[in-house]
């Protein structure tokens, strides 16, 4: 089946960088015709990480599906382009500090008197009201104001962040949520509404039942590097040749665990029958655990134990990830011509429809490589293009 379920959605993005691209990302994968607004230097990743042939990999992974205008906002001509587009569009996509569209003369009145049914979807790193609205955020700091980094990391180490960037790609998974979930209430209302999603607060709501515990009890969560804030034994454990993380996530998961590796017994002392009890022996247990599977290989173990339902893995490094059978199977990686650029090699969709997939419909955009494509399709005459294209305001494709 061709059709997909963003299919005539169409969306302005002015978002740059990652969060706001991988937000846009997921709605074009899904099918909507995303409009990638750029300055005429063009998106600052277009020249960052590795660059084959002339092309970002990097921008090309989260920019796919989209097609790019160059249009100069600082102008007033550049402007009023900008509001022809909106008049015609679903939704409007920005990353900027709060303030910072209005700035521009698009404030929540002028959005509203331009098209009423406007979805106006807005990441940024605190939320638009309080104390810290105006503050500049990126991925680092998010984490470490998040409760996220003070919870990662070695017991008695120093807060850690994650490899990944992933304040950023949580508010953008939370902003296409929140797009989608409007367009649906729109469907409802008739109108549109505001959709924000706060780096910052996306991972508050990440901490899962570590704020539980502390809502609970007032005791602040602790570091515990691979080990379980409230499960024990369960973590990261030494086989004969390398680690295995083992999760016995549950009483009955962690009884079979203990039965594979000849421990069974343990579970019957007094003194190991609760959750507390077991996590206060946690030293004890993990090297118990060690102790047994140090006879054996991660291969033995990670096949004796999923057989016996107990989830296991090896740890694998990126390069071991995208060439793991499991990631193969689930197309995880994707090839994407770029025609001249090349044959581009990036990750693929996570979520998967039955009937209506997300797919590659094109590949990441030559900058303004659609200016007039768009320009014309919101009714600008060809007279007013050129114009445009004279006072410097708009800009075809280019490297």
């Amino acid at each position: 089946m061709n059709i997909q379920p963003l299919a005539g959605i169409r969306v302005i993005d002015l978002t740059r960088v990652l969060s706001g691209p991988f937000a846009t990302m997921l709605l074009a994968d899904m099918g909507a015709d995303v409009v990638k607004i750029e300055t005429p230097q063009g998106d600052t990743i277009r020249a960052q990480g590795e660059v084959v042939n002339g092309l970002s990999w990097y921008f090309a992974s989260c920019n796919r599906n989209k097609r790019s205008v160059v249009l100069d906002l600082r102008k007033d001509e550049g402007k009023a382009v900008l509001a022809r587009l909106l008049e015609g569009a679903d939704v409007l996509a920005e990353n900027f500090r709060p303030g910072v569209l209005a700035e521009m003369g698009f404030t929540e009145a002028r959005l509203e008197e331009i098209n009423p049914k406007l979805i106006v979807a807005s990441i940024n790193g605190y939320g638009s009201t309080g104390p810290y609205a105006d503050r500049p955020s990126f991925d680092f700091i998010a984490q470490a104001m998040s409760g996220f980094m003070a919870t990662t990391g070695e017991k008695d180490g120093a807060p850690m962040r994650t490899g990944a960037p992933i304040t950023d790609l949580v508010a953008g998974l939370y902003c296409a949520f929140g797009v989608v979930n409007a367009i649906r209430a729109r469907e409802l209302t008739g109108r549109g509404q505001r959709v924000e999603a706060a780096m910052v607060n996306g991972m508050v709501s990440m901490l899962a039942y570590l704020a539980s515990e502390y809502l609970s009890t007032g005791r602040t969560p602790e570091r515990n590097g691979n080990d379980h804030a409230i499960a024990s034994p369960y973590g990261l454990f030494r086989a004969k040749d390398g680690h295995i993380a083992v999760a016995p996530a549950t009483p009955e998961i962690l009884a079979r665990f203990m039965k594979e590796l000849g421990l069974a017994d343990l579970l019957d002392r007094p003194d190991l029958q609760t959750t507390e009890q077991r996590r206060a022996a946690r030293l004890e247990l993990n090297a118990l655990v060690n102790q047994r599977l140090s006879i054996d290989t991660q291969e033995y173990w990670i096949e004796r134990l999923n057989a016996a339902g107990v989830p296991c893995g090896k740890v694998l490094s990126v390069a071991e990830v995208f060439e793991d059978p499991q990631v193969k199977a689930q197309d995880m990686v994707i090839e994407v011509d770029h025609g001249p650029r090349g044959i581009v090699r990036m990750v693929g969709f996570p979520v998967k429809l039955s009937d209506t997939p997300a797919r590659l419909r094109h590949p990441s955009p030559e900058l303004g490589a659609h200016t007039e494509e768009v320009l014309a399709e919101a009714g600008l005459s060809k007279e007013e293009i050129a114009e445009l294209r004279a006072r410097n305001c708009i800009r075809g494709s280019g490297r």
